[in-house]
């Protein structure tokens, strides 16, 4: 049986695998997405509000 990891390898290493990581890697350089990460972070972090 294949494990999760193995599915995970083999999907990156795919043409489509390979443009979702370069579209990821994108958005990550954004700053605007950056605070974002960064405040949804520290929300978990300080145990704040909750939804």
């Amino acid at each position: 049986m294949t494990s999760l990891v193995d599915k995970i390898r083999r999907y990156l290493a795919s043409p489509q695998g390979r443009r979702n990581m370069e579209k990821a890697k994108t958005m990550a350089r954004d700053p605007r997405n950056q605070r974002r990460l960064r405040e949804f972070v520290n929300r978990f972090r300080s145990g704040g509000p909750r939804r």
